[in-house]
């Protein structure tokens, strides 16, 4: 029976670490699921996408609107008193009921093109609207990333400064030794412990910082402000930031290409100026073509008795009238020219914008290009000033714990060293999130291009 009880708690204590360990990899986020899970819960981006829904009806509207108006009533009703009998052509005092029905057609033949440029509006509104509902989508990626890789630095910093708390914890310890021993002055353990209560507020600052980015994190994604989650660093090679055969001009041609907002710029333009065109459309003669259909029944009874229903309504009532309608705007009390006035400024605005944005888009590839290129050394120079550094704090505690440098020597390259770890890990999140900004400021940055 105690067997028995042991293996039961062998496979329970198995079962609750089991259950910790899948609850502990449910807590892990990496890039790309904060990524994907932005693109799901991001409010303005679903907002702009909803808006696609709006153009998509107006197109199909202004599409519609080419063909011709069709439009039906009917109604039925009583009349009591003086009533004309029109076939009989006599007035009599009688109660009747009556129905009677229409159907019109009308047919815009020409209206200064008006519907057209419309029509061409309204696709190139749809496509500006696609565009920026995709620049949205890059927008979201790129802040998502900015604001993992802060936290991914804040906790290497953080494992940095604890590192060092360890380490000064340690070098107190060995001092106090010393101390009792008489190998050391009393002043080198009073400094000592001023470092370690140093270390310990650089730890408590991290922390701080961390769980703040953590926040900041988490209400982007709009995540459970009660749910813990750890952030993975993505894997990537330094291999994959290669630009150098690539050119500055041919990054350019490609966010001309590529980049959403500019293509955004271009359809808002077209639009624009074809709003202009339909407004100027106003000012000229309106030819339409028109056809009604229309028919009576009433229950009168005349000097040749009742007539039917199918006599009425289908034969003897039955009018129809058509033709063509011009129509000639002389004065519209300069409603036509304020519009043509607006669309023409919307339009040469609208030049403007794409102009300054294609100026925009060139400076940003540059910048971007070189912030990569700077990046990339940076992380080769820091790299080699932490090997330095790790090899002079080596030294100097080497020569510190034979008596041979000065504490004021071991402080000094200690600060150096830590210094240099955090450039380090910094200088890799730069570059990482710089090759980023490099693919943001070419329209190409999806979320294929986001490492796991």
């Amino acid at each position: 029976m105690k067997f028995n009880n042991n293996i039961f708690g062998l496979i329970l204590a198995a079962g609750f670490l089991l259950a910790g360990s899948a609850a502990a990899q449910e807590s892990k986020l990496t890039l790309s699921q904060a990524v994907r899970i932005a693109l799901d819960n991001n409010v303005n981006l679903q907002q702009e996408d909803n808006r696609l829904e709006v153009f998509q009806a107006d197109k199909a509207a202004a599409y519609a609107n080419m063909a011709p108006n069709i439009s039906g009533s009917a109604n039925y009703g009583r009349v009591d008193g003086n009533q004309w009998i029109e076939q009989e052509a006599q007035l009599i005092n009688s109660k009747r009921d009556f129905m009677n029905a229409s159907a019109d057609v009308s047919l815009v033949l020409f209206n200064g093109f008006n519907r057209l440029n419309n029509t061409r509006r309204s696709v190139n509104a749809l496509e500006a609207q696609a565009h920026f509902v995709e620049r949205t989508r890059e927008t979201v990626i790129r802040d998502v990333a900015n604001q993992y890789l802060q936290c991914l630095l804040d906790e290497e910093l953080l494992l940095i400064a604890r590192e060092n708390l360890d380490n000064q914890k340690e070098q107190l310890r060995q001092m106090q030794e010393m101390v009792n021993a008489g190998s050391r002055a009393e002043v080198d353990l009073v400094n000592q412990e001023y470092q370690v209560k140093n270390a310990e507020l650089e730890v408590l600052r991290g922390e701080i910082t961390l769980t703040n980015d953590k926040a900041i994190l988490a209400q982007t994604l709009l995540l459970n402000p009660n749910d813990e989650f750890d952030v993975v660093e993505p894997s990537w090679e330094l291999s994959q930031f290669a630009y150098e055969n690539y050119t500055q001009d041919s990054l350019i041609n490609v966010a001309m290409a590529q980049r959403a907002d500019l293509q955004q710029a271009i359809s808002t333009e077209e639009a624009s100026k074809f709003n202009l065109q339909s407004s100027r459309g106003f000012y000229m003669p309106r030819l339409s073509a028109f056809f009604s259909y229309e028919s009576f029944y009433n229950n009168l009874v005349g000097a040749e008795g009742q007539r039917t229903f199918d006599q009425q309504f289908f034969t003897d009532n039955v009018r129809k009238t058509y033709g063509v309608a011009l129509y000639i705007p002389i004065f519209t009390g300069l409603q036509t020219r304020s519009q043509v006035a607006q669309a023409k400024v919307n339009y040469q605005n609208s030049q403007l914008q794409k102009q300054g944005l294609e100026n925009t888009a060139k400076l940003e590839v540059l910048r971007a290009y070189r912030n990569l290129q700077d990046a990339i050394k940076a992380y080769d120079v820091t790299q080699s000033q932490l090997e330095a550094a790790e090899l002079n704090f080596e030294l100097q505690e080497e020569r510190y714990n034979l008596q041979v440098s000065s504490y004021v020597e071991y402080v000094q390259a200690n600060a150096d060293y830590v210094s240099a770890k955090g450039a380090f890990e910094q200088s890799k999140y730069v570059l990482l999130f710089q090759d980023f900004m490099l693919q943001f400021s070419l329209g190409t940055l999806g979320l294929e291009d986001i490492p796991q």
